[in-house]
């Protein structure tokens, strides 16, 4: 079988895969619930391919995660339950019904008009599957309905942010956020100083949540900022690591002071790299301490 620009050759790929018999094992052995992980793994390794700018590799990760859809709709056809051509119809549909600025008579909204728009038309497709199962009264859902379970936790605190926000519930300046951050972080404390375990977890927790919200208010996504910070740290600790190999040495055999004296360094070069060295050495360091 060779390869194709078609997506009937993808779908044909993919049912040979799951055919008894003569299809991949593993690929036979495979159901929604563990084949959902590797959906979402896909859609991070998009992100990262995003955030790194490398678009040949981006290419390959979409491609990575349209096989994702395929599969789920190819184990869907064989229960007949729907199928990819059912996928394509409802998304297509779904886009139509949601764009009604574009494709129907309501025309020159603003930006914010159709993210309100968007959650009008959303509420009532809610309201339409409810009558379809057949429910007289469609139970009243919380403001914070709608924010999956499977979202990283750090993801899932911005939406709910955002969604208790949509109702009134929020902050109107983010310097009241960095107040609420600095309350948690003397809780934190004091948690440590009791040696409460415990209180030092959920401390800890919201911590992290406020940390989400302060993101929110500044307009800050905080899975890229942390992705970032991770990719920093990454960037640094090989500079590190490669010092010390030039010594014959690792980590390992290395003191906490030579290898933060290091870091410095290594955060040192990259503001020089950015910004061009404007001061000697020592007094960068200076500077630093």
């Amino acid at each position: 079988m060779q390869s194709s620009r078609d997506i009937d050759r993808l779908l044909a790929i993919m049912a040979a895969l799951r055919t008894p018999g003569s299809g991949c094992p593993w690929d036979l052995e495979q159901n929604f619930k563990t084949i959902a992980p590797f959906t979402i793994e896909e859609a991070y390794e998009v992100a990262d391919a995003i955030e790194r700018e490398d678009f040949a590799d981006l290419k390959d990760e979409l491609g990575d995660l349209l096989l994702q859809v395929v599969f789920h709709a190819q184990m869907a056809k064989e229960a007949l339950l729907f199928d990819f051509n059912d996928v394509v119809e409802a998304i297509t549909a779904k886009l139509i019904r949601r764009h009604p600025h574009v494709f129907g008579d309501t025309r020159n909204l603003s930006a914010e008009a159709v993210k309100t728009l968007w959650a009008k038309i959303k509420a009532e497709e809610k309201r339409t599957r409810a009558a379809a199962r057949g429910a007289t009264q469609e139970p009243k859902a919380s403001a914070l309905a709608g924010a999956p379970l499977a979202l990283p936790a750090l993801s899932r605190a911005l939406k709910l942010q955002q969604m208790a926000g949509k109702v009134g519930f929020d902050w109107n300046d983010a310097r009241a956020v960095l107040a609420k951050l600095r309350e948690e972080t003397d809780e934190i404390d004091e948690a440590l100083r009791l040696g409460d375990e415990k209180a030092v977890r959920d401390e800890i927790g919201d911590l992290l949540f406020v940390v989400a919200n302060l993101a929110r208010h500044l307009k800050v996504d905080p899975e890229a900022a942390l992705r970032g910070a991770n990719a920093k740290f990454e960037r640094r600790f090989a500079h590190i690591e490669a010092r010390l190999a030039e010594e014959g040495r690792g980590p390992s055999q290395a003191t906490l002071e030579e290898m933060d004296a290091l870091w410095d360094e290594a955060k040192h070069r990259e503001r020089d790299d950015k910004f061009g060295a404007t001061v000697n050495p020592p007094e960068r360091r200076i500077a630093h301490k």
